[in-house]
């Protein structure tokens, strides 16, 4: 999980100091999009069923990958 203090954002500001925008290194932009990517397969995978550890091992091996 991406802590958000590690961010190191900086602020946009207009001629009256009011915040406009943020700054963000490459590699912090990066993270936040994985993690929205995270997000977004998680939400539209929420009603899908769920399988056992059990059942999976079981296939991995029926397989030949385990």
């Amino acid at each position: 999980m991406l802590d958000i203090r590690e961010l190191h954002v900086k602020y946009v500001t207009d001629d009256q100091g009011k915040k406009s925008g943020v700054l963000l290194s490459l590699e912090a932009f990066e993270a936040l999009m994985e993690e929205l990517e995270d997000l977004v397969v998680l939400a539209e995978r929420r009603e899908e069923e769920t399988v056992s550890h059990e059942q999976v091992v079981n296939e991995l091996k029926r397989d030949g990958l385990l």
